[in-house]
């Protein structure tokens, strides 16, 4: 039993039906069989990430599978406010708790494009662990055993709700949150080119399962802490434009950033890609071993995920992410050297 009909969206069209069956016919025998499942999404997971994940992880769990929701920090670091309200993010298993690789069955990858981004969970993968990888990366590493990626989707939970729907689940008000979080933190709330009619269905279908959208829109896009809004407005004040590629771009400092998580870093990039002049933003942070994290967005013309795979990274077209050396000059100037290329 296969999720297609014929109004299948459009993105659906990159999944082959035949991966797509292998798929479901595994897990199936995971929740038959009560197997263990390894959930993995990306470290500093986002709300797609994790919502994929936690969705998975009850569906799965309450379906007969052992499922191990996981993120591969090391240090590990808990879900950043307010996803640790989505339900199951309690249930999150630090990478150093993890079980051994001998007592794992199946681990399952979320919206994760590359091995280096699972972090401490990519030993499993060394190990042979028999993986499905489920994202919506265009760009991205090949890995794993089964792997159904579709670039055109606004999220990777809606790859996770079309398995659900194929494996008979039922949606819950508990995995519906973690569906319409993920899809609305993601799709921008509803306004990247990649939102189409199946994502505004898949929110209908979570808020009548009983999502508190009200509460969500308010913790996730309207509340900010102090610390936060202070990033911000050093963020703002370096604020620079490079007019031949239409890069706005701006960095925070180690200093500046220490009370905040990379979803600020998300806040200041979003804002840099408002002005007016901006085709691309970029906001860099830095890392713990000196390096920066940069972040990136496009308006549309230019494909910020080919630079970002170019400078290490990975990411959609209109929205991508890379962890370089060098000083912030250095590296802007080489996302401006490579949007000249494109």
């Amino acid at each position: 039993m296969t999720a297609t009909s014929d109004r299948d969206p459009a993105w659906a069209a990159d999944l082959d039906p035949d991966t797509e069956v292998a798929v479901l016919d595994r897990l199936r025998r995971a929740a038959d069989t009560g197997e263990r499942v390894v959930v993995a999404g990306h470290v500093a997971p986002d709300g797609d990430a994790l919502g994929a994940v936690l969705a998975l992880h009850l569906a799965l769990g309450a379906a007969g599978a052992r499922t191990v929701p996981a993120i591969g920090d090391m240090p590990p670091t808990p879900p950043s406010p307010p996803l640790d309200r989505l339900p199951g993010a309690d249930q999150v298993v630090a990478a150093a708790r993890l079980p051994d690789a001998s007592e794992v069955d199946l681990l399952v990858c979320m919206d994760t494009a590359s091995v280096a981004r699972l972090g401490e969970v990519a030993r499993y993968l060394d190990a042979g662990v028999t993986t499905v990888v489920l994202d919506h990366h265009a760009q991205g590493e090949v890995f794993g055993d089964l792997r159904l990626v579709a670039p055109l989707a606004a999220a990777t939970v809606q790859v996770v709700a079309r398995l659900l729907d194929g494996l008979s689940l039922p949606l819950t008000r508990e995995i519906a949150t973690c569906l319409y979080v993920g899809l609305v933190t993601d799709s921008g709330r509803f306004g990247y080119q990649a939102t189409d009619a199946s994502a505004h269905a898949l929110a209908g279908r979570a808020l009548a399962a009983g999502v508190d959208q009200a509460w969500w829109h308010q913790a996730l896009f309207a509340s900010r802490r102090a610390a936060e809004l202070s990033l911000l407005g050093h963020g703002l004040a370096r604020l620079t434009v490079v007019p031949e590629v239409a890069l706005v771009h701006a960095h925070v400092t180690a200093e500046e950033v220490a009370d905040c998580d990379d979803a600020s870093l998300d806040s200041l990039v979003d804002l840099l890609r408002s002005a007016d002049q901006a085709e691309v933003a970029l906001a860099l942070r830095p890392t713990t071993n000196g390096g920066w994290k940069g972040s990136l967005r496009s308006r549309g013309t230019a494909d910020v995920g080919r630079v970002a795979a170019a400078m290490g990274g990975g990411g959609h077209r209109l929205a991508a992410g890379f962890t370089v050396t060098g000083s912030p000059q250095e590296v802007t100037d080489r996302v401006v050297a490579l949007l000249k290329e494109g």
